[in-house]
Formats: C-alpha cells, sequence, structure tokens
C-alpha cells in the first residue's frame, strides 16, 4: 500500500511538477544535465509505471538473481544525485543509464520526491541470526578496524538525510552486492571526487564479508 507523506504533496506543488551503500556528498556541485523541455504529468506517470516494472510497484524492491533496490522513502537529494551519476557514468549501470537519458533536472526531482513519499513494510527475507550483530555495527561502529558507526551518517534509525541516503529496509542483497563492490561502481570519476565515495571506500575496505552481511541483515528489517 502506498503512503504518500506531506511532504510530497508540498515538493510537488512548489516544482509544479527514484534510488540500494552509501553515499555521493560531493556530487552536490555535481552540473546539472542538459536543460530538457518541460515534461508533462503525463510523461512522469509514464517513468514511474516503468521504474515500477523492476523496482515494484510500491517501489520496495525486488528480489531475484540480480536484487533491484527499495526506492521507497529514499532522501530526494541523494536520489537526483544518483540518477546525475547514471548520466554521467559515475556509476556503472547500463540498464539505469539507459532509462534515464533524457531525464531534465525538473523531472528528477519529481520522480525524486515521489519515491520518498512511499512508504511500504520492508521486505525483510534477510538472515535473522544475523541481526544483532549488524545492529551493533551500524550503531557502534568496529574501533579496532577504523570503521565508524553507519549511524554517524545515515543516522540511527537509517532514514539518511539530503545526500545521505535512507538504508533502511533495503534489500539486503543488495547492500551486500554494493558493499563488496564498491570499487566496481562507485568514484568512477578521477575527475570528480566524492568525498563520502572515499569514506565508504575506506569504510568497505575494512570490512569483512560476514561483517557486511550482518549490517546488511539489520537494515532489511528496518521501517
Amino acid at each position: 500500500m502506498k503512503v504518500i507523506r506531506p511532504v510530497f504533496a508540498l515538493q510537488a506543488a512548489s516544482l509544479a511538477i527514484f534510488f540500494a551503500g552509501a553515499v555521493q556528498a560531493g556530487d552536490a556541485n555535481a552540473p546539472a544535465p542538459a536543460k530538457m523541455p518541460p515534461y508533462s504529468k503525463q510523461a512522469l506517470q509514464s517513468k514511474i509505471e516503468y521504474c515500477q516494472t523492476c523496482h515494484g510497484v510500491s517501489a520496495e524492491g525486488t528480489r531475484g538473481s540480480v536484487p533491484i533496490p527499495r526506492l521507497a522513502g529514499q532522501q530526494v537529494k541523494y536520489l537526483e544525485n544518483q540518477l546525475r551519476n547514471f548520466i554521467l557514468h559515475r556509476r556503472v549501470n547500463n540498464v539505469m543509464s539507459n532509462a534515464v537519458q533524457q531525464m531534465g533536472s525538473a523531472e528528477m526531482t519529481a520522480l525524486a520526491a515521489y519515491f520518498y513519499g512511499l512508504n511500504p513494510k520492508p521486505l525483510g527475507g534477510a538472515p535473522r541470526d544475523l541481526v544483532d550483530a549488524g545492529k551493533k555495527i551500524y550503531e557502534e561502529g568496529i574501533p579496532e578496524t577504523s570503521v565508524s558507526a553507519c549511524a554517524s551518517c545515515h543516522g540511527p534509525e537509517a532514514k539518511g538525510e539530503g545526500v545521505y541516503p535512507r538504508l533502511a529496509g533495503q534489500i539486503n542483497e543488495y547492500v551486500v552486492n554494493k558493499l563488496v563492490n564498491w570499487d566496481r561502481e562507485r568514484g568512477r570519476d578521477p575527475a570528480v571526487p566524492a568525498k563520502s565515495a572515499s569514506a565508504m571506500k575506506s569504510v568497505t575496505h575494512n570490512l569483512t564479508n560476514a561483517q557486511i552481511a550482518a549490517v546488511a541483515s539489520y537494515l532489511n528489517y528496518l521501517e
């Protein structure tokens, strides 16, 4: 069931009017894509329906051989930045790059605001025996290996803020995949370094695969 937060209505009105590892804070200053003609409500609805085919009707994410991330409740600024990263090939995903290639900034904001306003229950399904260990890492970090508490950036409830993404309710296999393969997907443009991407790089290098799986399991059940 879709639950639209009041903030979505406010953002939609003011604009007259998408996407689960961490952040690209340095991308807040990234150049916007080429200016596109004004889009219609019909065009936006078509884009939403297109996204639903992979990310789920309520953007709760989907499982499978290739896990598709939850977009519901994701921070607007983070989603906008990631859509730009796909356009500029700072993130590597051919499907996403093709899907957003013709989007203008206003349409990106509208799409991101729509997904932010959704709040379905998490799919769950992660190993529950890993949740307690994951919670400890998320809240306290691992001082002996210089891993900071995830909560210090993503918030105590893992809902993120601004360019820091929401992790709560994210598909655990997706989180594992992103953290294990961080270097292959993020920070691909050396000319445009992202400070937070570098910060996450050190974190992912200092986490074992077992620790990553634990954190992902904990996040998977958060609402």
